[in-house]
């Protein structure tokens, strides 16, 4: 399972579900300004302020870079299995 926590104006959230996308994984998208989540909340779930946060199976792996790294290194796939 993959969570993405996003905001509308965010190019890294957008590059993120691209790549998801594009390798057929699913994913649930968070935009935290239409649930009006703020940024300490947002941190006491992911341990991150900034978006995208990236979730898998219920592991915070960081942003768009930390995705695109797993992708590239084969990883990410490897992740998902579990």
């Amino acid at each position: 399972m993959v969570k993405i926590y996003s905001t509308s104006w965010c190019p890294s959230c957008v590059s993120s579900k691209r790549l998801l996308e594009e390798k057929n994984i699913e994913f649930e998208e968070i935009n935290i300004e239409e649930i009006g989540m703020t940024r300490e909340q947002l941190f006491k779930i992911t341990g991150g302020m900034s978006v995208p946060q990236i979730i898998i199976n219920n592991k915070s792996i960081g942003g768009f870079n930390n995705l695109f790294e797993l992708s590239q290194s084969g990883k990410l796939l490897e992740l998902l299995s579990k």
